[in-house]
């Protein structure tokens, strides 16, 4: 039987987020030496190498020991609650939490679910890393964030997933457009082939959008592409073009000034699928599960 304390473990963690072993005995109050030498027992017990010390780069994590942190994360959380559980405090969650958010979705509802989580949890410290979503997956690998709010576009495998929301594609173009009084403010997407199009250029996005012109049978006239959601609509509000996109802000007036007109699409296009995303092979934390019930209370989703 491997024996091994928690102490190493808690030391491990903090040798892992900072990759120095200075560092982190600054951080834990506790000498260089207490940290080295826990670290070297940790390995010793583990049979495996868990860091690669080099005098010139410092130290690295080994694959080993990446795939250890990962897990350690939610091991250390259940410990803990073990711990408040004997005191009566179960129900109390403290420490940190950091939610991946889809750039996009992040002036949605994300606002709200922080609000009524810290409302509900005020002992958790929450931090967002706000990216696109090929960025929000490789930080969900890395353990940079506990989970991610995201579009289910092009998401590989190794990820368990919530879907919160299914949103269907609308186009916008801008006011005094032929078609911004059509009858019941709908077009199909061959009604403006040949017009200039402002795309939503992000990693997944943008191959989500040009499926729905290759299901119409359009190919696009793309004039401008943009990373940023109110850019988008503000070059359309200025009539250089139109725009095909998920979440619909109800405020029509961008950045830019002028207006924008959202038109339903008569296509039958499939929707973008609002989500909570994370790692299959980690144990989510509590303050992990904290968030997902916030989230699918809010978005009114339940579990699978």
């Amino acid at each position: 039987m491997r024996h091994f304390t928690l102490t190493q473990l808690r030391y491990f963690a903090v040798v892992a987020e900072l990759e120095s072993m200075t560092q982190a005995a600054a951080r834990l109050l506790v000498s260089q030496s207490a940290v080295s030498t826990a670290m070297a027992e940790l390995e010793r017990t583990l049979g495996a190498q868990l860091f690669l010390r080099n005098p010139s780069t410092g130290l690295k994590l080994t694959p080993t020991g990446r795939r250890f942190a990962l897990d350690l994360k939610g091991f250390l959380d259940h410990a803990d609650s073990l711990f408040e559980s004997a005191y009566g405090a179960a129900e109390t969650l403290t420490g940190e939490l950091t939610v991946g958010v889809f750039s996009p979705l992040a002036s949605f509802r994300l606002p709200a679910i922080l609000k009524a989580f810290e409302a509900t949890h005020p002992g958790v410290d929450v931090t967002f890393l706000e990216a696109d979503l090929a960025s929000l997956q490789t930080a969900l690998r890395e353990g940079r964030c506990d989970l991610a709010l995201m579009y289910g576009h092009g998401l590989g495998s190794g990820f368990s997933s919530q879907v919160l929301e299914r949103v269907p594609p609308h186009v916008i173009v801008p006011e005094g457009h032929r078609a911004a009084n059509t009858p019941g403010q709908e077009i199909a997407l061959k009604d403006l082939a040949g017009e200039p199009l402002i795309l939503l250029d992000l990693p997944h996005s943008r191959e989500y959008y040009e499926s729905l012109f290759a299901l119409a049978g359009v190919a696009p006239n793309v004039r401008h592409r943009f990373a940023g959601y109110e850019t988008v609509r503000s070059f359309v509000a200025q009539g250089h073009g139109y725009a095909l996109l998920n979440q619909r802000v109800y405020n029509d007036v961008p950045y830019s000034g002028g207006r924008v007109v959202p038109l339903r699409l008569t296509d039958e296009f499939p929707p973008s699928e609002v989500m909570l995303v994370r790692l299959e092979s980690t144990l989510p934390t509590r303050r992990a599960l904290a968030f997902d019930e916030i989230c699918r209370r809010l978005y009114g989703a339940t579990r699978p």
